[in-house]
């Protein structure tokens, strides 16, 4: 077996127990580490010191990645108020801000569905306050007795 050391050298070629008794001299474990080379490598480590630093570079990789996902926002009714608008469009910049999908409902119900107007001027209202965050990715249109439209954040 091929013993490296905890600073990285190389120790040599040893058998499975002379390298055992090396890692326990020094106070750290033996982690096989390529087990298919020939001859296998082994490596003297502190363990958990090695856990934590690949749970720590698993956890870097993981920031990289950017958010895909839809979000809905749902807005009451075509005749919602403004200040019920301004509320959704500020979470909606902020999730285009995390790099979501944002996905705007606005729900008809009963004789509603015969003003299709008011709820393409809420849709439009979103448009144009979210124009830094955000574009339109697909047009306002109905789903049964919602209209809805998704935008995608802007690079």
């Amino acid at each position: 077996m091929r013993l490296i050391g905890e600073d990285g050298k190389q120790i040599g070629v040893l058998a499975r127990d002379q390298a055992l008794d090396f890692a326990l001299a020094s106070g750290a474990d033996l982690v096989l580490i390529g087990e298919q080379a020939k001859p296998p490598v082994a490596k003297i480590i502190d363990f958990k010191k090695f856990l934590y630093q690949e749970k720590k570079k698993e956890g870097e990789a993981r920031k990289g990645q950017r958010n895909t996902g839809v979000k809905e926002i749902r807005v009451g009714s075509p005749f919602a108020a403004t200040a019920d608008v301004a509320a959704r469009v500020k979470r909606a910049r902020e999730l285009l801000e995390d790099g979501y999908n944002v996905k705007i409902v606005i729900k008809f119900a009963g004789r509603q569905i015969t003003r299709p107007e008011f709820g393409h001027k809420i849709i439009n209202q979103f448009q144009e306050q979210l124009e830094g965050s955000g574009r339109i990715d697909r047009e306002a249109h109905f789903e049964g007795k919602q209209l809805t439209a998704t935008f995608s954040p802007t690079k």
